[in-house]
């Protein structure tokens, strides 16, 4: 095969000096492989196997844990930090726990090696994560849909909340203004005032498909904002 751009998302040991990976391929979605010998001191691999970091590959095999044959660098990866490093964690969180084995999610890709370059950038960053979970909700077929179940059209001076089952909203008291909604629904998603709204909608609608069991991205995001919180106060 001829070697392919991908990103790791997650890597465990195996065995002695080889690792259990997680890959986003482009054309081929999620990738389970081993790389062996990665652990290995002074493996010329283990130095390019690392997040973030754009890469090329080949693997054999036809199961659904290939063996990695060629891990190579195209590039310097991004270079994170902070609430930053944060992002990029929980997008590979995300993905990983997602995302179907080999589901071909070319518009997942695109967003996720934009979203890495915007995760330096504070202004940037919210933005970027909403473009991913929007990316792989509809890679999923759990995209919001602005109207109703019946497909009308939301009242702006009404207000709404996401129905999991339906991908629609329906009326609640508690839930977001019907203006807001339509200003998320044109693709506004970036103007000042619509990060809350447009995080509550796609957290809403990741919350079914990733159950009961926590994001630990998530949970260390929000100690790093209480430890913020208690600095300034």
């Amino acid at each position: 095969m001829q070697p392919t751009p991908a990103y790791l998302l997650h890597k465990r040991p195996y065995r002695e000096t080889s690792a259990l990976v997680e890959l986003l391929v482009l054309g081929h979605g999620r990738v389970r492989g081993v790389a062996r010998g990665v652990q290995r001191p002074g493996s010329r691999n283990r130095s390019a196997l690392q997040p973030f970091s754009p890469l090329h590959l080949t693997w054999s095999g036809c199961g659904e844990l290939k063996r990695l044959t060629l891990i190579e660098s195209r590039g310097a990866g991004a270079m994170l930090a902070g609430e930053g490093l944060l992002c990029g964690f929980y997008a590979n969180e995300l993905l990983t726990r997602l995302l179907p084995i080999e589901l071909p999610v070319d518009d997942v890709f695109a967003f996720y090696a934009a979203a890495l370059d915007a995760f330096a950038r504070p202004d940037a960053r919210a933005g970027a994560l909403r473009d991913v979970e929007l990316a792989l909700l509809d890679a999923l077929g759990a995209r919001p849909r602005f109207t109703s179940p019946q497909g009308g059209e939301l009242d702006p001076h009404g207000r709404y909340w996401l129905e999991p089952e339906s991908c629609a909203f329906v009326p609640d008291v508690r839930g977001i203004d019907g203006r807001t909604l339509r200003l998320l629904a044109s693709g506004d998603w970036q103007s000042p005032g619509l990060n809350g709204p447009a995080k509550a909608v796609t957290r809403a609608a990741l919350a079914p498909l990733l159950g009961s069991r926590p994001l630990r991205s998530r949970e260390l995001m929000q100690q790093l904002a209480l430890r913020r919180r208690q600095q300034t106060s």
